[in-house]
């Protein structure tokens, strides 16, 4: 039980079918990059959470035959027997800390594209395979749907041989066959598994049945399930299809794990959703089956968590995005160490991860990926090795971070702020529309510092490189952050703009409220959140904003965190005009010139305030002024003196928390070439099947 009695509801075992959980904690299945390509990276990963405390630790999705293959996603796979030893890594690294491991079956289908297999995917009608890709899935036939049955309870017995206790049927977020059997949208069969929602779900029935009996008595069956769209009558909802699917197989898996569809709606950002934004499409679910139930909603209150039990909402609190934050979640509420929590801020840069294709990271968890290539804890680091002090200058995100690590390590920290408050950059953008849940990342390093006796922190105190010289620290680190420029340059104008007007403002000059005069042109070439989100602000409090990009749609690089479509919605919503593919071609005293990046087209657009939103530049002038003479800084006795997070190279908050923990690891390691790769690698086994 839980040192806070409150939560001791949180910590009862629950039975699924013939397994069961040692709690109510569900880290449910999520992509994170690794997969087959890095197995030993991912079962870290997932071994990290089950040691902190998850009762049940599912893998990402996992393709399980050749006409249902998924890439280039990297996620996990079971087409054979030879698939077996990597998952059964995963299992050995999640059994190890008594947590339950789950698998999640996918076929893609027509969300697949068979881009490996070249196979022709297959669907429940012809229908154009999904995301605007050329080519087309056939319908299939009855053998089709037989072969289909026969391969997942092959997938399911090569589950159970890899040691999982429990493996899914899913059924959701648009990407699997047997949602688009269930969908009217994909389904236009006439014959018994099409028509009435009795046919249309009678495949998902099906291989629920096939699963109980083949796996059944040693391995717990549970669906995942989509029950609305979002998207009204034309899909699936929960008070329609969604519901009746559910009252119709009620009975039938040992466990039901409800959410949205398709995955933007289900991992919603915190811009655009509330904590526990799934409830009212989910927690009807219990009203309709005996069986457990999980539910998301990016939890990472133990309060609203105790509550959604107590109340017969959910059995199990699932996470994805709250368990990458912070895998000890669990252990922590138990063990009454709730304000230790590593709270996720909802800014998907887990999710990018996936949509580029490599290994994901975490803003609030910089050790995430991190686990077995480079040996990183999330809870544990190694002790300091000398009695060096440390100064660090500047208390944004790689500051507090750096200090907050250094301080875990036993090191003696000063951290010098010349502002009033700490955070840096982070506490501003945290006050423009929907980012609140960012100032997380200041909170939480803030709160853990207050309560270490060896970091000191000074507030308004403005360093010069004379005081620091001064002082006597044996380590000095630089994370004096970056400044947005005002003339232009970026990726369009790499060299900046000519003429460029003195009325131009920068992101910076908005959020320290300088005065503006509409109409306001927001000029995006960083194509990330900035621009859209003082596009939202400046319009919110009546500004006439026009927002003009290069690009073809408004902050595009946010397609990575599954937001660039409710983005430009917003925009659109509250009335900013859109200027696309349009770049930026001269700037007078009130108007801009653009060109189409399409034809010769030109055109002027008259403002009362330009604010480009282009590139950063390191503000970095103390390290350089610090460092001309090394002379100085060994008369000084400063043996290192480095520069952390924007103030080498601007970047994500999550680059600049890494940065800031890299450097805490990294402070007493042994010195490696820079011509030696610092962490592990996996990599591929050469066939046997060579020469071909």
């Amino acid at each position: 039980m839980s040192q806070n009695k409150r939560y001791d509801v949180l910590f009862e075992p629950v039975r699924i079918g013939p397994v069961i959980a040692k709690n109510r904690f569900y880290q449910v299945p999520h992509c994170n990059g690794m997969g087959t390509h890095y197995p030993s990276a991912m079962a870290a990963m997932r071994g990290v959470k089950a040691e902190g405390g998850w009762a049940v630790v599912c893998t990402e999705e996992c393709d399980f035959h050749h006409t249902g293959d998924i890439a280039p996603a990297i996620e996990a796979r079971l087409w054979s027997e030879i698939d077996i030893p990597i998952m059964a890594r995963m299992v050995e690294s999640v059994k190890r800390h008594g947590a339950l491991a789950g698998c999640e079956l996918v076929y893609g289908g027509a969300a697949g594209h068979n881009r490996q297999s070249r196979e022709i995917p297959m669907a429940p009608s012809a229908i154009p395979v999904l995301e605007h890709e050329p080519g087309q899935a056939r319908a299939m036939d009855r053998q089709d749907i037989r072969n289909f049955r026969r391969w997942h309870r092959q997938a399911a017995l090569r589950a159970r041989e890899a040691g999982f206790d429990i493996v899914y049927v899913y059924a959701g977020h648009n990407l699997t066959l047997l949602q688009h059997f269930i969908s009217r949208r994909f389904n236009h069969r006439t014959d018994e598994y099409g028509g009435s929602i009795e046919n249309r779900s009678r495949l998902l029935r099906e291989v629920i049945e096939d699963t109980k009996e083949a796996v059944g008595a040693t391995m717990a069956v549970a669906v995942r399930f989509a029950v609305d769209e979002l998207m009204g009558s034309p899909g699936i909802t929960a008070d329609g299809d969604g519901r009746a699917v559910l009252e119709l197989l009620a009975e039938l898996p040992d466990l039901w794990d409800i959410n949205l569809s398709e995955w933007d709606n289900d991992s919603q950002t915190a811009r655009f959703s509330e904590e526990g934004f799934q409830e009212p499409f989910t927690t009807w679910a219990k009203q309709v089956t005996t069986k457990p139930v999980v539910g998301v909603g990016r939890y990472t209150s133990p309060d609203h968590m105790a509550s959604l039990v107590r109340k017969g909402a959910l059995d199990f609190i699932g996470a994805a995005r709250p368990s990458i934050a912070d895998p000890f979640l669990p252990a922590k509420i138990e063990q009454g160490r709730v304000e230790e929590i590593r709270e996720c801020i909802g800014c998907n840069i887990c999710v990018s991860g996936d949509y580029m294709h490599m290994p994901m990271r975490c803003t609030q968890n910089p050790t995430t990926g991190e686990e077995w290539r480079r040996g990183w804890h999330p809870e544990r680091i190694e002790p300091h090795r000398s009695d060096d002090q440390v100064l660090i200058v500047g208390a944004g995100p790689a500051g507090l971070e750096a200090a907050h690590a250094l301080g875990k390590r036993g090191y003696q920290v000063t951290l010098a702020e010349s502002n009033t408050q700490l955070g840096g950059h982070v506490v501003d953008l945290s006050r423009l529309p929907g980012l609140s849940s960012w100032q997380r990342v200041v909170d939480y390093r803030v709160g853990q510092i207050q309560q270490m006796a060896n970091v000191d922190v000074y507030l308004d105190s403005d360093l010069s490189a004379p005081q620091i010289l001064e002082f006597g620290f044996q380590h000095v680190a630089l994370a004096t952050g970056s400044r947005w420029r005002k003339d232009g340059k970026g990726r369009q104008h790499p060299q900046g703009i000519d003429g460029h007007s003195v009325h131009c403002l920068t992101p910076d000059d908005v959020m320290a409220g300088v005065s503006i005069q509409s109409p306001v042109v927001i000029y995006d070439d960083d194509h990330y959140f900035m621009a859209s989100v003082l596009a939202e602000k400046l319009r919110l409090i009546g500004h006439e904003v026009i927002y003009v990009s290069p690009a073809n749609e408004v902050a595009q690089w946010t397609y990575n965190t599954m937001e660039q479509g409710r983005i430009q919605a917003r925009l659109m919503e509250i009335g900013v005009e859109l200027v696309l593919s349009q770049s930026l071609g001269g700037i007078l005293p009130d108007e801009i010139t653009v060109h189409c990046k399409y034809s010769d087209k030109r055109a002027r657009i008259g403002f009362g305030s330009l604010v480009l939103v282009t590139m950063r530049d390191p503000d970095d002038s103390l390290y350089h002024e610090l460092t001309k003479d090394p002379s100085h800084l060994q008369q000084a006795g400063i043996q290192s003196t480095t520069r952390l997070g924007d103030c080498l190279a601007p970047g994500l908050i999550a680059a600049a928390v890494y940065s800031g923990h890299r450097y805490a690891r990294e402070l007493d390691a042994i010195p490696t070439s820079p011509d030696i790769t610092p962490f592990k690698r996996e990599l591929v086994a050469l066939s046997r099947d060579w020469p071909y």
